[in-house]
């Protein structure tokens, strides 16, 4: 069976070393010292490596099963559920007022990494109501936040959001879910949602789903969409459930992975229903919800990734296969260990320098979000917001690819459903997909986020590139290996972009067909900052005679691998941009 260890001296490395949290201005930064985030990630890697790891497998063959209109998750999965609560990680970063531990977002974006490597289809179910929560806190009432922000904080009711429909997925505007007034300032919902994760299951006591529907009357397509709260417990005055609402579970879908969390067909017939926010302004809304979902599912990304590594790295130090072709290297064995073999090697650097990269970006993107929720930065807002379909885009296409070498590096028994490498492979592919299929973040990275403000936040990158190349110029030890690779795939993006200021205007398709591929090149370029750096902080902790040597060593030279061998894919995909739309769009639909 496949085993789970939380990486807790990368990440405090990362918080400490690279982002320097307890130095930083971001209020609430300054509780972060090392012995407290030491202590918070200790602990949440006992309750992952012990409690739920050992459930990820059982979720997978048991599955949810649909039951007279309840749906019964895998064994141990309410116990589970009931001793996360019960430690108060599903409120870590949420507002003490409401129940939670207020803590930076950084620090949940951490412990989320090793919930959702430990077992992704478990922690969907808490994560999905952060995610519901957030929105009720962001564009709630006073009364709402007071019904729903405690029990949903604290888990004991959790939430969806529903937003997908048969006959409309990304088209958000074709819906046809309506929402009538009521005289009491209520709605009845009636309609179908397909495709909602954890829309009924028997680990809370209530369920908070966000609908979007149309009110009659207004504005058609997506200006006429209005997000509601619909419990699936009616809530009494006094806090109390009251009758149940009219909404069911009508099926569970059989799919391909987190077969542990329900994926469900949400029926919804004259169902009670709550404004959340203004009439015709549900987009708004919902996108609080959107966005934080989509930073989560590049965190499962990683995760994936992650969890498939380190079992991986295990195999190939213990599975004895064939010798090394400069000589025996277990000579009193009957052959090598697999590790010895260089295709071997470049597999596991492969998935050792994207894991390492990727934890660095996703907890500055959430330092980012601090400085954007905790001190109203309109600047680290812009960013992040230019960030998010990298981060959701990037970090899922390339965790998956990860999972994959992790399954190959078995060989067979990848392919065998007990080594558990195949678990990693089908979870890590919805990723790729939902909370918007990655071609769509590629469309909104390009299409939306690229001029916003007048590129304001794209030149804002740009200048932090610059800038730490520019600090650290006559740093030899960063010079050939860090900072020239980080210099021209720096270059390989702005080339690209200057592409699509150049011809996009004249031909939308000669951007859009690029899309993909700048997603792409973006994320790499991240990513090689993000090895940049690190490798700076490498070299200092060395530098000042830091103790653990082996640790600073080997990230650099996981860094210089990174660099020589991953970051030139800047090169392929600018190439492919500049190849335009032309090759794209040459046949006609009767052609393929």
């Amino acid at each position: 069976m496949p085993s789970y260890s939380a990486p807790i001296k990368d990440m405090q490395f990362v918080l400490h070393d690279l982002l320097k949290v307890s130095q930083s201005d971001v209020p609430g930064y300054d509780d972060l010292e090392a012995d407290f985030t030491a202590a918070v990630i200790d602990e949440a890697g006992k309750l992952t490596s012990e409690v739920l790891a050992p459930l990820n497998q059982v979720g997978d063959t048991q599955g949810c099963r649909l039951e007279n209109g309840v749906v019964r998750t895998p064994d141990r999965f309410k116990a589970a559920f009931d001793q996360v609560r019960e430690g108060g990680w599903t409120g870590l970063d949420m507002p003490e007022e409401y129940g939670g531990q207020g803590m930076p977002y950084v620090m949940g974006t951490a412990v989320g990494e090793m919930f959702s490597a430990a077992n992704q289809a478990f922690t969907m179910y808490q994560g999905l109501t952060h995610g519901a929560a957030s929105a009720i806190l962001a564009h709630g009432t006073e009364a709402q936040k007071e019904t729903y922000l405690p029990k949903m904080v604290s888990c004991e009711w959790t939430g969806t959001m529903n937003l997908t429909e048969p006959h409309c997925g990304t088209d958000l505007g074709l819906m046809r879910t309506k929402a009538v007034p009521q005289d009491d300032g209520s709605y009845k919902l009636s309609g179908e949602k397909i495709f909602i994760s954890a829309g009924e299951h028997d680990l809370a006591d209530n369920i908070v789903h966000l609908v979007l529907a149309k009110i009659p009357g207004g504005p058609d397509g997506i200006k006429g969409v209005s997000l509601f709260i619909v419990p699936k417990f009616l809530v009494k005055d006094d806090g109390t459930l009251g009758d149940r609402n009219g909404v069911s579970c009508g099926k569970i879908e059989d799919k391909m992975g987190i077969h542990g969390n329900a994926t469900c067909v949400m029926n919804y017939d004259e169902a009670t229903g709550y404004l959340l926010g203004e009439e015709h302004k549900g987009m708004r809304a919902m996108f609080t919800m959107m966005n934080e979902a989509r930073i989560g599912v590049g965190m499962q990304g990683l995760a994936q990734a992650g969890i498939a590594y380190q079992n991986a790295v295990d195999y190939a130090k213990d599975r004895l296969q064939g010798r090394a072709v400069t000589g025996p290297e277990n000579p009193d064995g009957p052959a090598d260990p697999l590790i010895v073999h260089p295709d071997i090697r470049r597999a596991l650097l492969d998935q050792k320098s994207f894991v390492e990269g990727a934890r660095a970006f996703m907890l500055w993107g959430a330092m980012l979000i601090d400085r954007s929720h905790r001190m109203d930065d309109e600047d680290a807002d812009g960013l992040i917001s230019l960030m998010t379909p990298v981060i959701k885009g990037f970090l899922t296409d390339e965790g998956f690819d990860m999972t994959i070498l992790a399954q190959q590096v078995y060989g067979g028994h990848g392919y065998i459903e007990e080594w558990g490498m195949s678990q990693y492979a089908r979870d890590a592919r919805i990723a790729m997909i939902y909370e918007g299929a990655n071609g769509i973040q590629a469309l909104d990275l390009v299409g939306r986020k690229l001029a916003t403000d007048n590129g304001k936040h794209v030149m804002a990158f740009f200048d932090l590139v610059k800038s730490f190349i520019k600090e650290n110029e006559d740093n030899e030890a960063l010079k050939a290996d860090f900072l020239d690779p980080l210099k021209a795939a720096s270059k390989d993006l702005q080339a690209a972009g200057m592409y699509f200021m150049q011809h996009g205007m004249k031909n939308p398709n000669d951007a859009l067909s690029g899309s993909y591929d700048f997603m792409h090149l973006f994320g790499h370029v991240c990513l090689g900052l993000m090895w940049a750096q690190m490798a700076k902080a490498a070299q200092e902790a060395l530098d000042a005679g830091a103790g653990d040597t082996a640790f600073y060593e080997t990230k650099l030279a996981t860094g210089r691998y990174y660099m020589a061998r991953r970051l030139p894919a800047t090169a392929m995909h600018l190439a492919r941009i500049n190849s335009g739309g032309s090759t794209v769009m040459a046949l006609d639909a009767e052609q393929f």
